[in-house]
C-alpha cells in the first residue's frame, strides 16, 4: 500500500497485519510499527515511481492512499497543476504499473468532495449522482477515478473507488483535530445552534471497509460511499466529543447566520461551511452489495478518537 505513514495508512497496516495479510508498505520516510521483524510486513522507502515496480511484482492488490491533500493556504502558483501531478498522473502511472505486474485489484482512496460540497437535508449523496467536484483537490480525485476506469477497461485490472467524508480517529489531523483540542481544553465554542446533518466515518470503520474491498468479489470495478451510517449535527458532534473526553461541552448558541457573516468578514467562509453546512452520504450500496455494516458506532468511534 502507498501512503503507509499517513493517518489512514498506519491504522490500515496494523489491521491488515492482525488479519494475517502479507503487507508491503510504501512511504517516503521509514515507519516502525512493530517491535521485531516479521515475514508478514515489509517496508519500502519510495522516492519516485521508478522504485515501485519491484514492490508490485507478486502483489495481489494495491491500496493507494498517498495523495497531495487539500490545504487551506496553498503556496503553489498553480494548485490544480500540482494536484494533477500527484493525484492524477502519479495514480495512473502506479495503476498501469500494477496492471503490468499482474496485480489483480487496485483500491483508490478518493474523496466525497468528488460528489460536491453540500447536500439538502434528507437527500444524501449516492454513487449514482452526477459528480460535482468543488475544488482543485476534488477535481484531481475525480480525474484520477476516470483514468482508473479507463485503465480497467484496457487491462482487466479491477478498480475499487472509495469516497469517504471526514475521517476521524485518534490524533486526527485537520479540522477534527483542532476541534478535539478545543473541546478537551473546555474552550467555549459558538456552535450550540447548528442544526445541520453531516456524515462522518470513524477510522476503524473506513479501515474495515477497505479490507473488505481487497477481497470481496462484488467490489470489483465499483465506486462506494462510506460513513458511520449515523449523521450528526455539529452541535451533537461537539457534545459527543465532550462526553467522550469526560469534560463539559461549552457551547454558545450563536445563530448560523451570525457565524457566516463573521466568517465572511474574516475570509473564513469555507471553514464555517464545513462546520455548519449539510453533507450526508448514503451507504446503501456498501450494505447491499458487500453486506457491510459499520462495526463501530459513532459513540464508540468518538470514544476511541478522544480518549487517547
Amino acid at each position: 500500500m502507498t501512503g503507509a505513514n499517513g493517518f489512514v495508512g498506519l491504522d490500515l497496516i496494523r489491521h491488515l497485519f492482525l488479519a494475517g495479510f502479507d503487507v508491503r508498505a510504501c512511504a517516503r520516510r521509514k515507519i516502525d510499527l512493530f517491535d521485531k521483524p516479521s515475514s508478514q510486513f515489509h517496508f519500502y522507502k519510495i522516492d519516485g515511481d521508478d522504485k515501485l515496480q519491484p514492490v508490485l511484482q507478486g502483489a495481489q492488490a494495491v491500496v493507494h492512499a498517498a495523495a497531495r491533500v487539500h490545504v487551506l493556504k496553498d503556496a503553489a502558483l498553480d494548485p490544480l497543476a500540482e494536484f494533477r501531478k500527484i493525484n492524477v498522473e502519479g495514480t495512473l502511472r502506479l495503476a498501469r504499473g500494477a496492471a503490468a505486474a499482474g496485480v489483480k485489484r487496485f483500491i483508490f482512496l478518493s474523496s466525497i468532495g468528488v460528489n460536491g460540497i453540500t447536500t439538502v437535508v434528507g437527500e444524501p449523496f449516492t454513487e449514482m449522482q452526477h459528480s460535482r467536484p468543488h475544488n482543485a483537490y476534488a477535481l484531481s480525485k475525480w480525474e484520477a477515478e476516470q483514468g482508473l476506469f479507463r485503465i480497467a477497461d484496457e487491462t482487466g485490472l479491477e478498480v475499487v473507488i472509495i469516497r469517504p467524508p471526514l475521517v476521524y480517529g485518534p490524533n486526527a489531523p485537520g479540522n477534527f483535530g483542532s476541534l478535539t483540542r478545543a473541546v478537551q481544553r473546555c474552550l467555549p465554542l459558538p456552535l450550540g445552534a447548528v442544526h445541520n446533518q453531516r456524515s462522518l466515518v470513524a477510522l476503524h470503520n473506513l479501515v474495515d471497509f477497505i479490507v473488505i474491498c481487497i477481497t470481496h468479489p462484488q467490489a470489483a470495478n465499483q465506486t462506494f460511499l462510506v460513513s458511520d451510517g449515523q449523521d450528526l449535527s455539529t452541535t451533537e458532534l461537539v457534545r459527543g466529543m465532550a462526553q467522550a473526553a469526560g469534560v463539559p461541552a461549552r457551547l454558545l448558541p450563536v445563530p448560523v447566520w451570525a457565524l457566516q457573516a463573521g466568517a465572511s468578514l474574516l475570509g473564513k467562509g469555507d471553514a464555517v461551511q464545513r462546520l455548519c453546512g449539510n453533507l450526508q452520504v448514503d451507504i446503501s450500496k456498501a450494505r447491499s452489495l458487500l453486506g457491510w455494516v459499520p462495526p463501530v458506532s459513532v459513540e464508540e468511534g468518538l470514544r476511541r478518537a478522544i480518549a487517547v
